[in-house]
C-alpha cells in the first residue's frame, strides 16, 4: 500500500467527496482523528454513508435522515465491516470530518488532520478486518506524515466531547494501537 503523487491509496477505490477543500497555508498534516458512523444509525453495509459523503443522500428515505439535510461532511477514508476501504477525500485536503473541535490546545482540527470512518456503532464491536486496515493505514500515514505519530492518534468523542461519542466504547484502543506499532 502507498500514497500516491495526488495523495490517494494506490488500488483503493476513490469517489471525490465535494465536502473538502485546500488545507490553510503552511497547515501540515499532524493528527489522525478515528471516527465511525453507519446510516441508518446500527445497519451496516449499505449505500447510504457514500451518499452522505458525497451529497447525494436521499434525506427523505429514512426519518433519521432528515436531520442530515444540508449536512456537507466527508472524511479521507471509510473502513467497511469487511474491512474493505473507500477514499473520498486525497489527504493533502482538509475534509470536513471533525467539525467545531480541540485538540492539543488547537481549534479548527480539520485543518491539520486525516480523518478515517469506521462504519460502526457507538454499541457494537468493531471487525478484525477493520482492526487490520486501520492499523494498515495508520502505518502508511505515520511513514508519510513526519509531524503524525501513533501518540497523536485520536477519537472524534475526544476532540470534540460535548457533541460526539464515537469511535465508542467498544473500539478496542489497546489492541488497536498495538497493532499499528507491530
Amino acid at each position: 500500500m502507498e500514497i500516491n503523487t495526488q495523495g490517494l491509496i494506490e488500488g483503493i477505490p476513490y469517489t471525490a467527496s465535494p465536502n473538502c477543500d485546500d488545507r490553510p497555508p503552511a497547515a501540515e498534516i499532524e493528527v489522525l482523528i478515528v471516527h465511525a458512523i453507519s446510516l441508518p444509525p446500527g445497519e451496516f453495509g449499505g449505500p447510504d454513508v457514500e451518499r452522505l459523503f458525497s451529497n447525494t443522500l436521499d434525506c427523505d428515505s429514512h426519518p433519521f435522515y432528515s436531520g442530515l439535510k444540508g449536512r456537507q461532511v466527508s472524511a479521507h477514508l471509510f473502513i467497511r465491516r469487511d474491512g474493505s476501504m473507500m477514499q473520498f477525500v486525497p489527504f493533502a485536503k482538509r475534509a470536513w470530518h471533525a467539525g467545531e473541535s480541540e485538540i492539543e490546545g488547537r481549534n479548527r482540527v480539520n485543518d491539520f488532520s486525516i480523518g478515517i470512518e469506521l462504519e460502526g456503532a457507538d454499541d457494537d464491536p468493531f471487525e478484525e478486518a477493520q482492526y487490520q486496515a486501520l492499523a494498515a493505514v495508520s502505518r502508511l500515514l505515520v511513514a508519510q506524515y513526519e509531524l503524525m505519530d501513533f501518540s497523536r492518534i485520536y477519537g472524534h468523542s475526544q476532540i470534540a466531547p460535548n457533541r460526539k461519542t464515537d469511535p465508542g466504547s467498544h473500539f478496542d484502543w489497546p489492541r488497536y494501537l498495538s497493532m499499528c506499532r507491530a
